[in-house]
């Protein structure tokens, strides 16, 4: 039976392509227009996994999909790392001067802000997604408009690229996540990396000890993003992300933590993408 994966997107997106990198050809892909929907789409168990984007490299992260993960008790069982290319795209014969808007999901307009920066006459539009954005372009014929999406894109839906690799910095990569309703599924030996979810207390030095106790227990802090807590306004939750060399200094680290800090949840162990 394939696994059912879901992505944000359609068929052409990011997300599809690293689906298929990271699970292979034989998946049923299960479309989404939203994160949210995405999640919905899990926890009703109709995927079986999912393909979220977390961060990257030029825009940074994107600070709602730690809130979904944690919020619905969503497991990152693992990651997977996406060299982005953005194109534009038109409807055939169209030129760049025929271009009047482009439209695509607002990292990827962000990823492109240099270049867009040098075409004025052309408005920027936010979309749900890159490559949906593509193939409403060809179904509706739509004239004057452009879509910044992966090269797959045109392909997919038999458009023009007037303009390659425009995004700002060239290399441009975006870190993936692939979670699930359950927990890891690896063996301790083959896992490398966590996510983890703290909140420290008011004192003085509180964040400070516990990133101590990281480095004591020789674990390599790779990423750290702090979130509000909507609840409880001026406190913040940590989300870290974390390698190491054997999983025994990770057990120990967790045990110290789960002491020190308040609401210590591990979002996920798994394989680190970037050895």
């Amino acid at each position: 039976m394939k696994k059912r994966i879901a992505i944000q997107g359609i068929k052409g997106s990011n997300h599809h392509q690293v689906a298929l990198e990271y699970f292979g050809d034989e998946i049923d892909l299960v479309e989404c227009l939203s994160f949210h929907e995405m999640v919905d789409e899990l926890l009703t168990n109709k995927a079986d996994k999912a393909v979220m984007a977390i961060e990257n490299s030029i825009a940074g992260s994107i600070i709602p999909n730690y809130a979904l993960v944690y919020h619905n008790n969503l497991h990152i069982i693992g990651e997977h790392y996406l060299n982005i290319h953005h194109n534009m795209m038109v409807l055939n014969g169209q030129q760049l001067d025929d271009i009047s808007e482009v439209r695509s999901h607002p990292m990827a307009l962000l990823q492109c802000r240099e270049y867009l920066k040098t075409q004025p006459h052309i408005k920027m539009v936010e979309d749900v997604d890159t490559a949906e954005t593509a193939k409403r372009i060809q179904e509706n014929k739509l004239r004057g408009v452009a879509a910044i999406a992966p090269k797959v894109a045109a392909e997919l839906y038999d458009l023009e690229i007037i303009a390659s690799e425009i995004q700002t910095i060239k290399n441009n990569a975006t870190r993936f996540i692939i979670i699930k309703t359950q927990n890891k599924e690896l063996p301790k030996e083959q896992i490398n990396k966590a996510s983890l979810r703290f909140i420290t207390d008011h004192k003085r030095g509180s964040l400070a000890t516990v990133l101590n106790v990281m480095s004591d227990c020789n674990l390599n802090l790779t990423k750290i993003q702090s979130l509000p807590i909507i609840e409880t306004p001026w406190k913040y939750a940590f989300f870290v992300d974390v390698t190491f060399e054997t999983y025994e200094h990770f057990a120990k680290a967790k045990s110290l933590l789960d002491i020190m800090s308040e609401e210590f949840k591990v979002l996920g162990e798994y394989k680190n993408a970037r050895i």
